[in-house]
């Protein structure tokens, strides 16, 4: 059963500076280019002892993220040279809109582009009414994950859906610490 927490706006779309980021929909040929973002974001869990190894682990495949092209859930940022310094890839489960992969290159970190990505995926969810909402999984107490998601939004489900338990138990099985993850929601404001 998920949490029945009234559900939150979207938040205002966060300010870029002027010939900042552009935010869009990824295309077919960003897909080589979003591993490399992806590896860049992860060095920043080399600070965290117990998590460092994810800044050298396994990253998402760049044929992972054609279906997110093709359904049009994949928006990636360009930096000021037109080149890819963030992406947001999710993909339609169940009722809701789940994000897969979230990363913005390390040098780009900061600046507000998370925001705008993720803004992006919350403006798809309410222009689709999907009922339930955008979800992810993440850690609970590293600052960029759930404490982020939290400021944006999202609640913590204290009793997700099974298909989200299932992942949890799964990211548990490919070596996350037992219990420093956990699933979260944000859900359009109904209108009226």
């Amino acid at each position: 059963m998920m949490n029945s927490r009234k559900p939150s706006p979207i938040p205002a779309d966060p300010t870029i500076p002027q010939g900042g980021p552009v935010i869009r929909t990824g295309r077919p040929t960003d897909a080589a280019a979003l591993p490399a973002t992806e590896r860049s974001a992860a060095q920043r869990f080399a600070s965290i002892p117990a998590l460092a190894w994810l800044a050298t682990g396994d990253v998402m495949p760049a044929e992972a993220h054609l279906p997110c092209i093709a359904a049009g859930t994949c928006w990636v940022a360009e930096d000021t040279d037109g080149a890819i310094a963030g992406f947001l890839s999710a993909g339609i489960r169940h009722d809701c809109l789940h994000i897969l992969e979230f990363s913005v290159r390390q040098d780009m970190q900061g600046q507000g582009m998370g925001r705008a990505l993720l803004h992006a995926a919350m403006l798809r969810v309410q222009q689709t009414h999907m009922p339930g909402g955008l979800t992810l999984t993440t850690f609970h107490d590293v600052a960029w994950n759930a404490p982020f998601y939290r400021a944006m939004g999202f609640e913590e489900l204290t009793s997700p859906a099974l298909w989200l338990a299932e992942l949890l138990a799964q990211e548990e099985a490919h070596g996350l610490p037992p219990g420093s993850r956990c699933a979260m929601r944000w859900r359009a404001a109904e209108k009226g």
